[in-house]
């Protein structure tokens, strides 16, 4: 199921705060650091399979009360901060619902197997040559 996180950006909300570490001037007057809001337990675009998959696969990225939350800040202005976020949250969302490929159980070959006990074989003479003779 391919699912596209845009349809998502009308649940989202944005809250602007002062960036912090090591700035200049501008740092200490504009607020440029953005915070982006998911609420997964309430959004209305969402189905209840796809709520339950979004709680599961990002349940260590959730607040307690069900909330994604996404900053960014590096930087110079709101919208540049507002659209970095927005990417974050879209590759994180996509993420998500992304199947993983099944994958296919294989047998070593006959070859390969034969290899391995050599070396076992060559490595037990090795380790056996360095034992102590005892009389």
């Amino acid at each position: 199921m391919l699912f596209d996180p845009r349809s998502l950006h009308s649940d989202l909300r944005f809250q602007f705060a002062r960036s912090g570490g090591a700035g200049g001037q501008n740092v200490n007057k504009v607020a440029t650091k953005a915070e982006l809001r998911f609420s997964v337990r309430e959004s209305t675009l969402l189905t209840d399979e796809q709520r339950a998959t979004l709680l599961d696969k990002l349940a260590n990225k959730l607040t307690t009360e069900g909330e994604l939350v996404l900053t960014h800040q590096t930087e110079r202005t709101q919208l540049a901060n507002r659209e970095k976020v927005i990417k974050k949250f879209d590759r994180l969302i996509a993420k998500a619902f992304e199947v993983p490929k099944p994958r296919k159980a294989t047998k070593p070959s006959a070859g390969m197997i034969a290899q391995r006990l050599d070396q076992k074989k060559r490595r037990s003479e090795v380790k056996a040559s360095r034992r102590r003779i005892d009389d």
